[in-house]
């Protein structure tokens, strides 16, 4: 088996997962009530016993260095690792990270103390919920013969304007691609006999001298833009196609419906097998609430009310009569010694098609209510974004608040 080494790209803004992404990079923002996104692809690797990763950081990094310090201890005598790359200036490089082709050519002095010239390289995005076990592409892209694989995924016409599009001859060798095209006269041409398009998940495998000939080559700063584009013209490449539940999760939208999702057990895809931090956290106490398609995490406590089609994050305080609905509640960081938590929704509080961050406090008789006709806006203490409503982390909302 040819060792493989993953690298997984962690250091964008996050923008259109504002203001989720206010105090925290997309890859540390919190799935499924207990878990990071970054545990998505990082346990995904570790399943496919791929055990030497690499994490590219940049934009507000400091909540996902401590959840991959907390959390990823491999044996001390063993040669298993999970490292963080942040970006940094030298006198080699005196720029962040432009892209993430760009983030990838920073590190290549990393990359060549760490590999040798038959290895393979697996890149992979911190934002992106799906499993996948990588040795079945491993061995697509050794068979093939092939410098480049990537991972690709059937999507409508609806999304086709989100995604690298690929066209394939009869061996899944690429013969051309166009990154996020925005008209019908684009799309076109990349149209399948199905009525889908074959899209770029934004997974790759390169042989690793390929990948460094292609950063020193290439002056594009990211894969879809400048190198992908240059090596399907001067490599040969092939597409590996994958039927499985994928999802990337770069807008609010994406985010709120893949929780709702998994927690009502709508989607081919669960958190078995996806690890992250133990907590050690106390079981959650729940008194009279009717809980309907819903996750509850651990050390909560959710006095009587109804709760339905939600997510529950670690240590959420839920007092009595209060209701909530399509929504993620995700938690909070800690105890407070001098009351129950500091995160907590007081009593007859009702919150429908939201999300609330962490460290939050709802006070009594808050009305919180999305709607699809709302308007994206920006307040102090919410923000709408597709008809749902997110409050910030750390807002204190003052009882008797109605919301929008």
């Amino acid at each position: 088996m040819r060792k493989t080494v993953a690298i997984v790209l962690g250091g964008g803004q996050g923008s259109r997962l504002f203001p989720l992404t206010l105090h925290r990079t997309k890859p540390s923002i919190s799935i499924g009530g207990k878990y990071r996104l970054i545990d998505i692809p990082v346990s995904n690797c570790i399943n496919s016993d791929i055990t030497k990763i690499y994490i590219l950081t940049q934009f507000n990094s400091h909540s996902l260095h401590s959840h991959i310090h907390s959390t990823y201890k491999f044996d001390l005598f063993s040669d298993k690792f999970v490292k963080l790359l942040a970006a940094e200036q030298s006198f080699l490089n005196k720029d962040w990270y432009q892209g993430t082709a760009d983030a990838v050519r920073k590190n290549i002095i990393h990359l060549e103390v760490s590999t040798k010239p038959k290895d393979l390289i697996l890149i992979l995005s911190g934002d992106q919920l799906y499993k996948m076990n990588f040795q079945k592409m491993i061995k697509h892209h050794i068979e093939s013969s092939s410098k480049l694989t990537l991972a690709a995924t059937q999507v409508t016409q609806e999304k086709a304007s989100e995604y690298g599009l690929l066209q394939t001859n009869s061996k899944n060798e690429i013969t051309h691609f166009i990154e996020k095209p925005q008209t019908p006269e684009l799309q076109k041409p990349f149209l399948r006999e199905n009525n889908t398009f074959l899209a770029s998940m934004g997974i790759y495998i390169f042989e690793r001298d390929t990948l460094f000939e292609l950063l020193q080559t290439s002056k594009g700063d990211d894969f879809g833009t400048g190198i992908i584009t240059l090596a399907i013209q001067t490599k040969k490449t092939s597409a590996y196609t994958f039927d499985g539940y994928w999802e990337d999760l770069g807008t609010i939208k994406s985010f709120y419906d893949a929780n709702l999702k998994i927690a009502s057990n709508k989607i081919s895809f669960d958190l078995d097998g996806i690890y992250t931090r133990p907590r050690f956290l106390p079981p959650t106490f729940i008194e009279n609430t009717l809980i309907t398609r819903s996750m509850i995490s651990d050390g909560c406590s959710i006095l009587s009310g109804k709760i339905e089609d939600s997510v529950i994050g670690l240590r959420c305080q839920i007092d009595s009569n209060s209701s909530i609905k399509k929504s993620v509640i995700i938690g909070a960081d800690f105890y407070d010694k001098k009351s129950t938590s500091s995160f907590g929704i007081g009593k007859n509080v009702s919150i429908e098609r939201a999300i609330i961050d962490k460290n939050t406090t709802i006070g009594d008789n808050v009305k919180i209510c999305g709607d699809e006709n709302l308007k994206n806006t920006s307040q102090k203490l919410y923000s709408i974004r597709d008809g749902i409503i997110v409050i910030p982390k750390g807002t204190s909302i003052p009882e008797n608040t109605q919301i929008p």
